[in-house]
């Protein structure tokens, strides 16, 4: 036997050292991470956020829709700068806008001859109506019977315009509650439709005001439109 021969030399390093080689060929560098698992972990973070932006799309589209007030013809109830939530639901499965609603329209085919624009106004009168103005105590009549209409800005009169009209069916008469400072029904009285708006041009009823945070309250239906008679049950 070849007593001579070096026998290999012992690794020496110590214990700790040895445990992190071990360890070493094992690690996995970033370098080697398949591209499947940075997609797969990116989109687990991402999709919270996108299902949120969904669900707020979905929202928007076709349950509740933010409108901005831009003018001071609803002054009395609504004030420029105002965000109203407006229900898109309230006029689906056969529901129509009732006496009172304040409801949010594109004024294409009554208020204009092209689109684009929306409008924030109170339904004063339904298909079938018939709205006059005015009595001698110079309210608003409907169907015969008189609006006391406490919602009005202050000092405004229910109108200085005098008219006579009959609602056509399908279609509202509409008036901004700040008279005075309201392009509304009267002042397309003479156009088609008389000024009275389709329904079918109806995006949804106003619920709610949603901003400023010291404004923010429903916007309930007035209670003197409930004893408005219906069409051919009025007073004259």
């Amino acid at each position: 036997m070849d007593t001579d021969a070096e026998l290999p030399e012992r690794d020496r390093s110590s214990p700790a050292e040895q445990q992190g080689k071990r360890r070493s060929r094992f690690a996995v560098s970033p370098s080697s991470v398949p591209p499947w698992w940075s997609v797969a972990r990116w989109w687990r973070t991402a999709l919270p956020a996108v299902a949120c932006v969904a669900a707020l799309f979905l929202a928007n589209a076709f349950l509740v829709q933010p409108f901005l007030v831009p003018s001071g013809s609803m002054e009395g109830t609504l004030q420029i700068g105002d965000r109203v939530l407006v229900n898109k639901l309230a006029y689906r499965f056969g529901r129509e806008p009732e006496r009172g609603d304040i409801v949010v329209f594109d004024g294409d085919g009554s208020f204009l001859r092209t689109g684009g624009t929306d409008y924030v106004k109170r339904v004063i009168g339904i298909g079938g109506d018939r709205v006059t103005c005015c009595d001698p105590l110079g309210r608003l009549m409907v169907n015969g019977h008189p609006l006391d209409e406490g919602y009005l800005y202050p000092g405004d009169t229910p109108s200085q315009v005098p008219f006579d009209i009959q609602v056509p069916a399908g279609r509202l008469w509409v008036m901004g509650d700040h008279r005075g400072d309201s392009r509304d029904s009267r002042d397309h009285l003479g156009e088609p439709g008389g000024g009275t708006v389709p329904l079918d041009e109806v995006i949804g009823r106003a619920d709610w005001i949603g901003w400023p945070i010291g404004r923010m309250r429903s916007l309930d239906r007035p209670a003197v439109f409930a004893a408005i008679p219906e069409p051919g049950r009025g007073r004259g």
